[in-house]
C-alpha cells in the first residue's frame, strides 16, 4: 500500500502540472485576441464614458461637468429627430434586404448549372466598401454627369433630367435601392448557409406526407433558421442603426436636414461643432439602444426548446 500511494503522489503531480501546462499554452493562444478586445474595444468604450462626463473641446482644457451632457441631449430635438429617421430607415432597409436576401438564398441553396456564378455575382457589391459604393452611386444618381436621369429623359420616359437627390422620398429610396445592391448578397450568404444546414430527410418527409411548398417553409425552413435569421438581423439591423457613410456622401444630411442620422449628429457634434464631449455622450445613449435592440431581437427569435 505504501509502495502505491508512494507511486501515485508523484502521478497526480504530474498530471496537475500538465493540465497548468496546458492551461497556460490555451491562455496563450488567446491573448492576442483578447489584446485586440481590450486596445481597440474596451479602452475606447471607457474612454468614451469618460469623455461623455466633461465638456471636452478640440482645442484647450477639459473640465468635469457630470451628467451635464445627457441632460442636454433630452433636449435636443435634433438628435430626436435623426433618432426617429435612424429608426424609420431600418425597418424599411431591413425589410427589404430581407425581401431581396431571402428569395436569392432560395435560389442559389441547390447546386444548378452556373450556380457558382449567381452566388459570385449576387456576392460581389458586398466586398466593396460602403464608402467606395456610395461615391459610385453618387456619380450614378448625379442629375448632369450620371446615368439614371439622363437615361431616363434619353429613353423618352421623363420630360427632362430629374433630379432624384432634390426631393425627400426620391433621395430616400435612392439611397434603400443603394443599401440592398450593396448588403442583400452578404445577407443571402448567411440565409443559405442555413438553408444548407436544414437536413434534406426532414423536407423528403414533409412532401410525402403531402405538405406544399409554402407548409414547408412555415413548418420546417423557417423554424429550424431561427438562429440564421437571428443573426442576419442582428447585422442588419445594427448596420442601420450604425448608417453614415451613404448619407454623407450622397446626400451630406439632405435635402434640408431630413435625412440627418443619429450618427450623422454624432459627427456633426463631435468633428464639425468640436463638442468631443457632448458627442461621446451621444455615442453612450446610442450603443445602449443598439444593445437593447439586440436583446429584443435574440429573445424573440430565440430558439425554441427541444429544437436543436
Amino acid at each position: 500500500m505504501t509502495t502505491i500511494a508512494a507511486t501515485s503522489a508523484p502521478a497526480r503531480r504530474r498530471k496537475l502540472v500538465g493540465a497548468g501546462r496546458r492551461q497556460w499554452i490555451g491562455l496563450l493562444y488567446v491573448a492576442p485576441a483578447v489584446a485586440l478586445v481590450v486596445v481597440f474595444f474596451i479602452v475606447p468604450l471607457g474612454m468614451t464614458a469618460w469623455m461623455s462626463l466633461h465638456n471636452w473641446p478640440l482645442m484647450g482644457e477639459h473640465y468635469l461637468i457630470g451628467l451635464d451632457n445627457y441632460w442636454a441631449i433630452l433636449r435636443d430635438t435634433r438628435f430626436w429627430n435623426a433618432l426617429k429617421f435612424t429608426g424609420y430607415y431600418t425597418v424599411i432597409v431591413t425589410i427589404a434586404i430581407f425581401v431581396v436576401a431571402f428569395p436569392l438564398a432560395l435560389f442559389i441553396e441547390r447546386p444548378r448549372q452556373m450556380t457558382g456564378f449567381y452566388r459570385t455575382s449576387f456576392f460581389m457589391p458586398a466586398v466593396i466598401g460602403f464608402a467606395s459604393a456610395s461615391l459610385l452611386w453618387s456619380w450614378l444618381l448625379n442629375v448632369d454627369s450620371g446615368l439614371f436621369s439622363p437615361a431616363t429623359f434619353e429613353l423618352g420616359l421623363t420630360e427632362k433630367k430629374v433630379n432624384l437627390l432634390a426631393t425627400f422620398q426620391p433621395a430616400f429610396w435612392s439611397i434603400i435601392a443603394m443599401v440592398v445592391w450593396k448588403v442583400a448578397g452578404f445577407t443571402m450568404i448567411i440565409l443559405m448557409t442555413g438553408l444548407q444546414s436544414i437536413p434534406p430527410d426532414l423536407q423528403e418527409a414533409a412532401m410525402i406526407d403531402g405538405a406544399g411548398p409554402l407548409a414547408r417553409f412555415r413548418a420546417i425552413t423557417l423554424p429550424l433558421m431561427r438562429r440564421t435569421l437571428a443573426l442576419a438581423l442582428i447585422l442588419s439591423v445594427a448596420g442601420s442603426v450604425l448608417a453614415f457613410d451613404q448619407f454623407y456622401i450622397i446626400l451630406r444630411g439632405g435635402p434640408r436636414n431630413q435625412t440627418l442620422t443619429a450618427v450623422y449628429w454624432i459627427f456633426n457634434q463631435s468633428f464639425v461643432s468640436f463638442k468631443l464631449g457632448y458627442g461621446a455622450a451621444l455615442s453612450m445613449v446610442l450603443l445602449v439602444i443598439l444593445v437593447a435592440l439586440s436583446l429584443i431581437q435574440l429573445r424573440l427569435l430565440r430558439q425554441p426548446e427541444g429544437i436543436d
